[in-house]
């Protein structure tokens, strides 16, 4: 009886693994039929089109809200049935890598940052040009640069972009990785995005491994490594916010795993220099740190690395600063205004002077206000467990995320990942959808 019981259990888990592959490779299909017909992504510009074709966009939403719900559907199955499913560690992240392969067949329909990154990665490593003083579109439009976009697509891919005429707006550790992938292109922007693609995928499963070995336990390294959100903004679409993800995973990991304040400020410090929120983290490592210290040893050592964090954190802008202006690049995005609540404010209340930037004052200065209440409350906590410190974390970001961000992009989303871990369970059925631990 246990036997014929085991066989049909495997037999569910076989048919629940291959149902979810299906739907990811359904999701593919649009893509893997465009570059059949196209053979190049070069000129791809039907951007928030899952068909990837001029059919009604209506249509195309309906066929992919299908596409997603089943493919969320059977995410949620998978991940109530883990103990079933993935009986051990390495099958888990053998289906993880074959799922994330799959996702590398989509392409960016939804974004097109992916040819920004690759464009000033271009101007940099075969142009010699600095991206934080150059736009593409300064480089190619100045004497003859122009000649390039024919022997270059992924320079041309770039020039057409819409950041094309905006100088960087990360910081330089992106910039050195854009350097790179953009170097392995050799000028081609398939070659260029799947490079790109590949090193997500590696990245992907690293951060996986690392919320493995954070946690000792499947489920969360299943709730991020299967996620269809995380397999479309970060694979499909390839945005750096996995590798903020990565960096932040590491300084925990070195933190809780090695004790090891420095090297997990390092790779806070990568965190920061590609997107700055990350830095919000900050007080909050070096105070669990030295919880067992007094409260004034504590402030002290909050002065001292903090300051060691800021050199770490200042030591790549060296292979790029020429002025302050370097830092000019990180707010362009600041000044925009999509998908955030400024929206509704200057639909409602337009009428008043000024009222986005009063209001982004406001919003600010609470925000540093209790923020720093909090740290000194921290400071002088008797007891501190690293529980509380990352719901404390994941409450200023969240608020960071809705109230502070004027231009706000769904897969920032991506940034509450490497805290789920710590909160309460209510929170964590909310990123997986009422799925029970």
């Amino acid at each position: 009886m246990e036997k014929i019981k085991k066989i049909i259990n495997d037999k569910e888990s076989i048919i629940l693994k291959i149902l979810f592959v299906l739907a990811s490779v359904m999701f593919a299909v649009p893509s893997i039929i465009y570059y059949i017909n196209n053979k190049t992504v070069f000129q791809f510009d039907q951007w928030f089109k899952f068909l990837l074709n001029n059919t009604d966009r209506f249509e195309q939403t309906i066929i992919y809200l299908i596409v997603l719900t089943i493919l969320t559907i059977l995410y949620i199955v998978l991940i109530k049935n883990r103990k079933k499913v993935f009986k051990n560690t390495k099958r888990m992240f053998i289906f993880i890598a074959i799922i994330a392969v799959i996702f590398v067949a989509v392409i960016p329909f939804t974004c097109s940052d992916v040819f920004y990154y690759l464009g000033i990665g271009r101007i940099n490593s075969e142009y010699g040009q600095n991206p934080y003083y150059t736009t593409i579109k300064d480089f190619v439009d100045a004497g003859d640069n122009s000649q390039y976009l024919v022997q270059d697509s992924v320079l041309a891919q770039g020039y057409i972009n819409d950041w094309a005429d905006s100088t960087v707006v990360y910081g330089p550790i992106w910039t050195l990785i854009c350097n790179i992938v953009a170097r392995l292109s050799f000028g081609n922007i398939d070659i260029g995005l799947l490079v790109f693609k590949l090193i997500n995928v590696i990245v992907h499963i690293f951060n996986c491994y690392l919320i493995y070995k954070i946690t000792n336990k499947k489920i969360f390294a299943l709730i991020y490594g299967l996620n269809p959100f995380v397999l479309i903004e970060g694979i499909a679409c390839v945005h750096n916010d996995l590798f903020v993800v990565l960096f932040i995973l590491l300084t925990l990991y070195f933190l809780l795993k090695r004790k090891n304040l420095i090297v997990s400020l390092v790779f806070l410090a990568l965190a920061t220099t590609i997107k700055y929120f990350p830095i919000l983290l900050l007080p909050f490592i070096i105070i669990y740190y030295f919880r067992k210290e007094k409260p004034l040893k504590r402030f002290v050592k909050c002065i001292q690395y903090g300051l060691i964090f800021a050199v770490f954190m200042l030591i790549p802008y060296l292979l790029y600063i020429r002025d302050i202006e370097v830092f000019a690049g990180i707010f362009t995005q600041q000044e925009k205004l999509a998908k955030s609540i400024y929206i509704i404010v200057t639909e409602y209340f337009g009428s008043i002077p000024n009222v986005v930037n009063q209001l982004k004052k406001l919003l600010l200065g609470a925000f540093v206000i209790i923020y720093v209440a909090v740290c000194i409350v921290l400071i002088n906590k008797k007891e501190i467990s690293f529980r509380s410190q990352m719901k404390k974390y994941e409450y200023f970001l969240v608020a960071f995320l809705f109230l502070l961000i004027t231009n706000f992009q769904p897969w920032y989303i991506l940034w509450l990942f490497p805290c789920m871990m710590w909160q309460k369970s209510q929170d964590i059925n909310t990123i997986i959808r009422n799925i029970s631990n």
